[in-house]
């Protein structure tokens, strides 16, 4: 069934309804939900979540779930690197930057699709507009586009495998969009055309904006709308869609055949959702008459299929490949990992038996003078020896491409060894007293 039927298709609520939706700009109504309860009688929805004390400065729902949806993807992410063979350290600066370029990606990519929305009346860019993005206007397509750039940058940087980064955060996109989509139901927006339905919902704001778009709708489109009528509650559909492509991702990665087929997956579920929700929306991006998120939707689902055929086939006929974390570098770049962290538990503990003792006004020079053999300015650091008992001349191949020596001092940046070097060693006892007392 076509959005064009849908919409021909449309009830109309009552007149009685209709002037009550209007009057009541703040309510959200489900009017075919049934009964006499919350849901068909309306409830209040802002997309303020709260203002902070003193200031006139409004925290945003959208700002907010998208920020929460972030953070409870990057805590996924990290408890996963080390099963997909990544060094958690290594991937933090990757994984930083990349937020940032989704950020800057996302909303370049919506601005210009929509540039005359973003034109001044003397035909200048609004810029305060443009970077104003607490009320919406992210696409997530370019939030991909903006991230695998500036994070594989950084992860090339940072010697990391980047197909087997995006395998980590493949889940991770859905996570974060999974939750972020529900700012588009506290900004009444990303919505659908009308529905029969018993979960299409109304606003004033559903109804202003359908009765400002129907003719650009129906000449762009042929999607005939009532604006008096429910509409798909679009952001419900995409987000139940990222849950079970979530959990499907989260079940199949310990089975991937290999490095990047989990990013594939992601490319062509999320792709596959997009290209039919997208059918339903009323506030897609245009391209002339095409909608710009469904062609590119389709195309991921295509594309995705085909490299996932193509490189299993490749996998099956070489016997002997390996996944990323099973070969010599990444398991010296986790023994990396997994020393620095011993090191700094062993540092911080050493410091609290040393603060300890001073407290007590016992003696710990002894104390102090393993701190400095260990972590001083002239302390030598360990060297890291990968296992590659199984096939040296492999491994020795691996580490010139990777360009990676397994030298401690190698095998470590000079970030990583300032970072290291940087842990304010304790030289005297007057040092471990002020420091102690700071502390």
């Amino acid at each position: 069934m076509t959005a064009l039927t849908l919409g021909m298709l449309a009830k109309t609520v009552s007149e009685t309804t209709q002037r009550e939706i209007i009057s009541n700009p703040d309510k959200v109504y489900f009017p075919f939900l049934g009964g006499d309860n919350i849901f068909t009688n309306g409830f209040k929805l802002s997309n303020v979540m709260f203002k902070i004390p003193g200031t006139n400065f409004l925290i945003y729902w959208y700002g907010f779930l998208i920020a929460l949806g972030i953070l409870i993807a990057m805590i996924y992410g990290f408890r996963k690197m080390r099963s997909f063979g990544i060094n958690p350290d290594r991937a933090t600066d990757s994984v930083i930057g990349g937020l940032i370029g989704a950020i800057i990606g996302a909303r370049f990519y919506y601005v210009i699709f929509s540039l005359s929305d973003y034109m001044t009346k003397s035909g200048s860019l609004d810029w305060k507009a443009i970077i104003s993005v607490r009320d919406g206007g992210l696409a997530i397509y370019g939030g991909l586009i903006g991230a695998i750039l500036v994070g594989g940058i950084i992860a090339k940087i940072r010697k990391l495998k980047l197909i087997t980064l995006l395998d980590v955060i493949a889940p991770c996109f859905l996570i974060g969009q999974a939750i972020g989509r529900w700012g588009n139901f506290f900004n009444q927006e990303a919505f659908g055309s009308n529905t029969t339905l018993p979960w299409g919902m109304m606003s004033s704001k559903t109804v202003s904006y359908l009765a400002e778009v129907q003719t650009d709708l129906a000449d762009k489109a042929g999607v005939v709308v009532d604006q008096y009528a429910p509409v798909h509650p679009c952001f419900l559909y995409e987000s139940l869609w990222c849950i079970l492509g979530f959990v499907l991702l989260h079940l199949y990665a310990k089975h991937r055949k290999f490095d990047g087929e989990i990013f594939l997956m992601y490319i062509g579920w999320y792709g596959l959702g997009r290209f039919f929700i997208e059918m339903l929306r009323t506030d897609s991006l245009y391209l002339a008459n095409i909608k710009v998120s469904e062609l590119v939707a389709g195309t991921c689902v295509l594309v995705s299929i085909v490299l996932i055929i193509i490189f299993r086939s490749m996998v099956s006929r070489n016997g002997n490949y390996k996944l990323y974390a099973d070969t010599a570098v990444s398991k010296a770049q986790l023994a990396e990992y997994d020393m620095f962290e011993k090191m700094k538990a062993e540092r911080s503990e050493l410091k609290k038996k040393i603060s300890d003792a001073k407290a007590k006004g016992e003696d710990f020079s002894a104390l102090q003078a393993e701190f400095d053999e260990k972590f001083g300015k002239n302390a030598v650091k360990p060297e890291i020896k990968a296992d590659v008992s199984d096939d040296e001349e492999e491994y020795k191949s691996i580490v010139d491409d990777e360009s990676l020596d397994l030298d401690m001092d190698n095998i470590q940046d000079e970030n990583d060894i300032k970072e290291l070097d940087e842990l304010e060693p304790v030289e005297q006892n007057d040092n471990i007293e002020e420091e102690t007392e700071n502390e």
